[in-house]
């Protein structure tokens, strides 16, 4: 029986122990919403909560950081007046290299992830990569807005579809 090769590995792996360290960690897309603190999803919150890194955009509401467990890693990439925070590439590099290390990492935008966040991007980046992600959709201004203004998107009597 070879007690440095795969026989040990796999006793090892069976019963829950591994002797190399390279599980990869996960990836959130999360959508924060439009900025009122009220209107970020309950999953949205949850993977706030047990994020070891979260990446935050300039476009969301402050307090949403409040949630987040003071011994994550808090990395800013806001994009704010044509100042680049860091670009599209570092963003997509630093998420790639968090969740290589085997840590829980959450991407948090502002809005919805895939309407003009570039989530589409940073997914691409994570699957060619083959890291696990999961997009948590949030409210869209889109949507918010007109209806905190009191204006349907539908009304059957004034729009037809």
């Amino acid at each position: 029986m070879d007690y440095k090769g795969r026989e040990v590995r796999g006793v090892l792996e069976t019963v829950g122990l591994s002797t190399v360290k390279n599980k990869k960690g996960k990836v959130y897309l999360v959508g924060a919403g439009p900025g009122d603190i009220g209107l970020i999803t309950v999953k949205g919150l949850k993977c706030l909560q047990k994020a070891d890194v979260v990446i935050y955009d300039f476009h969301l509401n402050a307090q949403v950081l409040n949630y987040i467990s003071h011994d994550a890693e808090f990395i800013y990439a806001g994009k704010r007046g044509g100042h680049h925070t860091m670009t599209q590439d570092e963003i997509n590099s630093v998420l790639v290299e968090k969740a290589t290390e085997g840590k829980t990492v959450c991407r948090l935008k502002g809005g919805d992830p895939f309407v003009f966040g570039r989530g589409g991007e940073e997914a691409e980046a994570l699957a060619k990569e083959d890291i696990e992600f999961e997009v948590v959709p949030g409210v869209s201004s889109a949507v918010a807005a007109p209806a905190y203004a009191g204006i349907p998107i539908t009304h059957r009597l004034y729009s037809s579809c």
